[in-house]
């Protein structure tokens, strides 16, 4: 039997304890725990203790573009970021709509083993938006949430029959928001930056009209809808009024809307293009308060690698899409915790707590606790590093964040008492 302890933890950033691990499960807690008998033992040196971090929203690549990320390399990057499960998009090559894929997904992050990785199936046969997929088949094959994203789920009556075909099987369906029709050719915000620069205008109410929709079935015919990377204030007072229907809607936002605005778009550089697009401060604002009160519910990065040659051209044509796994706490700290806004129970709610709750996730997001799973993320809130894409474990390099220093930085991982991360020695 093997035992870890890690040595004068702060839980959720509270008082110091000592923690003894045994058989992936935290075995003893607290401030006289002896540990001297553990087989390996990390000093925390008073480092803030998390419960490992989930992401419902990750572009993991593989099948088809291992070029850019795979599944062992994104899981790297996820556990350098915190992160003790993942759920990767099904817009890969081929699609994420069989059963067989499904389980080819799941069983490679297995063998790997830095971090769960969970499988995301399409809603639609190819992304094509035609035709379902087998839902019901799919839902036994690890896959806990559908989504056709990088792509909406246009076609109304479609969507209905998704939303009645999900409800019977009790699967989340996480909508792309976003009404092509009306973001042909975009590729930036539809305001005054875009406009001076001459970048075609990506409007609001192509994905707020999506959400009121979508809304508006799911309190008709019932099942869990997910908003993906919501940005927009309207798209806030859409889910505020909906919540207070009664309705079963969630939503994620994405470390870089919490962060940036359009205004980065000054440069043209091809790391800023992401969908949807970076939007201007009143959004961003009306997002961090959405987050706060819980009227968004979750942080998910959309981690999107992508390589030089698809971001290193005109704006324009670049392809959407940010790496986000290696940053995301450390943004969050920034914008909630560095400033008093928030403490680390909110990092920890938004972070891994609430996502585990909405994807039934029974080994994840769990409290500190005896008898807890030890999936656990240990943070440094005062190491000053600076974000390098060329330095993250990702295959892609495509950063916003190059150059920026940031202040908080994960420095061990646990997944199930092992080790999956780790910047600092054992004794």
């Amino acid at each position: 039997m093997t035992t870890l302890a890690l040595l004068d933890a702060r839980p959720y950033g509270e008082d110091k304890v000592n923690i003894l691990i045994e058989n992936g499960v935290i075995a003893q807690l607290g401030a006289d725990v002896d540990v001297s008998a553990a087989d390996a033992t990390y000093d925390c040196a008073g480092k803030v203790l998390l419960p490992g971090l989930v992401d419902m929203h990750v572009h993991l690549r593989e099948p088809g573009r291992e070029d850019t990320e795979t599944i062992a390399t994104g899981s790297d990057a996820a556990a350098r970021g915190g992160f003790t499960a993942v759920f990767t998009m099904a817009n890969t090559n081929p699609v994420i709509d069989q059963p067989f894929l499904a389980d080819a997904v799941w069983d490679k992050g297995q063998a790997h083993g830095t971090c769960d990785v969970y499988p995301v199936g399409s809603i639609t046969q190819g992304l094509r938006g035609e035709q379902l997929t087998e839902i019901g088949l799919m839902s036994r094959s690890h896959v806990r949430m559908f989504s056709d994203d990088g792509k909406c789920v246009n076609d109304p009556q479609l969507m209905r029959r998704a939303i009645e075909y999900a409800k019977a099987y009790d699967v989340l369906l996480a909508q792309h928001a976003e009404d092509h029709r009306m973001t042909e050719g975009a590729c930036a915000h539809e305001g005054e930056t875009g406009a001076r620069l001459g970048l075609r205008g990506w409007p609001r109410v192509a994905e707020e009209s999506i959400v009121a929709r979508d809304a508006i079935m799911t309190r008709d015919y019932g099942g869990r809808l997910h908003i993906c990377h919501a940005s927009t204030e309207g798209t806030v007072e859409l889910l505020r009024w909906a919540k207070a229907q009664g309705i079963n809607v969630t939503a994620e936002v994405t470390p870089h809307h919490l962060l940036m605005t359009d205004e980065k778009l000054e440069t043209y550089d091809g790391n800023f293009r992401v969908n949807p697009p970076l939007r201007e401060v009143r959004d961003t604002h009306a997002l961090r308060e959405a987050l706060f009160d819980g009227t968004v519910d979750v942080v998910a990065t959309d981690h999107a690698p992508h390589g030089s040659e698809d971001k290193c051209v005109e704006f324009e044509h670049a392809k959407p899409g940010m790496l986000g796994l290696e940053t995301s706490l450390a943004v969050i700290s920034q914008v909630f915790v560095e400033p008093g806004l928030a403490d680390w129970r909110f990092v920890a709610k938004v972070m891994s707590e609430r996502p585990a709750q909405i994807l039934k996730l029974a080994d994840q997001g769990r409290p500190i606790a005896v008898g807890e799973p030890a999936n656990l993320a240990l943070v440094n809130p005062s190491a000053a590093w600076t974000a390098r894409g060329t330095e993250m474990a990702s295959k892609a390099s495509n950063t916003p964040y190059e150059g920026m220093d940031f202040a908080a930085r994960v420095e061990l991982t646990l997944l199930r008492g092992t080790v999956t991360h780790s910047s600092i020695e054992s004794n």
